[in-house]
């Protein structure tokens, strides 16, 4: 085969899985994409008086072969040099197409389990930006994997857990809110 060739199949594949990845899309009960992150949202803690409650989120459109979902909170914009990992959800069976509201570990499908957070828990941690910063962006995201399982525990970091979801993403759909205070 000639490498012209071999491009032109590399090429066309690359935007056959782009067009199925644009389908992929999530949504939220709770946060509206671009707006301010409601009360409940907000981390009880470090100065921030909220709910703590992670949001209902639903998700379709998934790429064909996917064998499992991973979801995380991720703030890019704190003040750390690394950003602020607010929560993660990995090991999510392909069923699965929504979470509630104020899900827990135990209210997660079967066999699904929360990574650590930057507060130190495997557990959802709200908005809580510093006082006085603009307003934060919180990045929703929901992956869609081609394993059934990530080889991970609860005390996996968030750069861990990125980098398995990068090696093992077939697409993923994102939702923005924003807080500051």
């Amino acid at each position: 085969m000639t490498t012209s060739r071999l491009l032109a199949i590399t090429l066309g594949l690359a935007l056959h899985l782009d067009a199925h990845a644009a389908d992929f899309t999530v949504t939220s009960t709770d946060i509206a994409p671009g707006q301010t992150l409601a009360p409940a949202q907000v981390f009880q803690g470090f100065g921030c008086t909220g709910g703590n409650l992670s949001p209902q989120l639903s998700w379709h459109g998934a790429p064909a072969g996917t064998k499992s979902y991973a979801v995380t909170l991720y703030d890019p914009d704190a003040p750390t040099g690394s950003g602020w990992w607010h929560w993660s959800v990995f090991n999510v069976p392909a069923s699965t197409t929504s979470l509630p509201g104020g899900a827990t570990a135990s209210t997660l499908p079967a066999g699904a389990m929360q990574g650590r957070n930057d507060y130190g828990d495997s557990a959802y941690g709200g908005a809580c930006p510093p006082p006085g910063d603009k307003a934060h962006r919180y990045q929703i995201t929901v992956w869609a994997l081609s394993v059934d399982k990530l080889p991970l525990d609860q005390h996996a970091s968030g750069a861990m857990l990125g980098y398995m979801l990068n090696a093992n993403a077939l697409g993923k759909a994102q939702l923005t809110g924003l807080y500051g205070r």
